[in-house]
């Protein structure tokens, strides 16, 4: 069993799976985010791969993504930041890229060292299903789960190709457009975990717009077994650029009281199971 499969079979409330870009705002402090967000409390830790054009991104993680490639990151330096973040915690991982970063390294030697360096799950935002045999053969070989989003308009027929293939958990977008934190939730939320929940046993982690303590629970009374939340944290990131106390502070204080709104965190501090 997987290291996510094990995290949501034992929890006893909406998991927190927090986003941050790895690398951002530099991998120093990339590590010390990552670090912090583990000890507030975060279930899973999702790290976006820098890209150049990462078009399911909104202008928040864009430009997280522009700092840390002006930092100088590239995947090499993505999974030093990885084995880093897992010499400090059992707490599962997943990245998420985009296909062209996967493809230039190659399908196998990525997936290799993806799991290599410690990650537990990929979620390639721009790999349709329908071509996605390469990567779930080896990501399957490798002991990684392959992770797909699922959109309001994703067709049903979709939706069974997606079940088929997909492993660690299913990442609902809450909504149309591009990430970005919101002050309300798509009402559209909670219909679209119900369609999928008839459709697998898959847990359904909901991102996308997701910021608020209410919008958790929300999310948990609508039947979600995760909230994913991403530009929220960066936006944190991004307002303490020139104070690391006061960044840590603040990232501490906001996931600790997203977590809270779940219930009690499932992971508790560094190295915890």
């Amino acid at each position: 069993m997987s290291r996510i499969s094990e995290i949501f079979e034992n929890a006893k409330k909406p998991l927190f799976i927090a986003f941050t870009v790895a690398g951002d705002p530099d991998p120093e402090r990339s590590v010390a985010v990552a670090r912090t967000l583990i000890d507030a409390g975060a279930d899973i830790l999702e790290f976006g791969v820098p890209f150049s054009d990462p078009v399911a991104d909104g202008p928040t993680i864009q430009r997280a993504d522009e700092r840390a490639l002006s930092a100088g990151i590239n995947p090499d330096l993505v999974f030093g930041i990885v084995r880093e973040v897992r010499a400090y915690s059992k707490i599962p991982i997943v990245l998420l890229t985009y296909y062209n970063i996967v493809y230039l390294r190659g399908v196998e030697t990525f997936s290799r060292q993806a799991s290599e360096a410690g990650v537990d799950g990929v979620l390639v935002a721009d790999l349709p299903v329908e071509e996605s045999g390469g990567m779930c053969t080896a990501t399957r070989r490798y002991g990684i789960d392959l992770i797909f989003l699922v959109a309001p308009t994703t067709s049903t027929e979709r939706l069974k190709r997606i079940k088929e293939s997909a492993t660690g958990f299913i990442y609902l977008v809450s909504l149309l457009g591009v990430t970005g934190a919101r002050d309300q939730i798509s009402a559209s939320a909670a219909e679209l975990i119900g369609r999928v929940r008839e459709e697998t046993t898959l847990p359904l982690a909901v991102g996308f717009g997701i910021s608020r303590p209410e919008h958790i629970r929300a999310l948990s009374s609508a039947g979600a077994d995760a909230a994913i939340v991403g530009s929220a944290i960066v936006d944190i990131i991004e307002e303490n650029l020139s104070d690391d106390v006061a960044m840590m502070r603040e990232l501490h204080l906001y996931v600790r009281a997203m977590c809270r709104a779940g219930g009690d965190s499932a992971i508790s501090g560094p190295g915890s199971p």
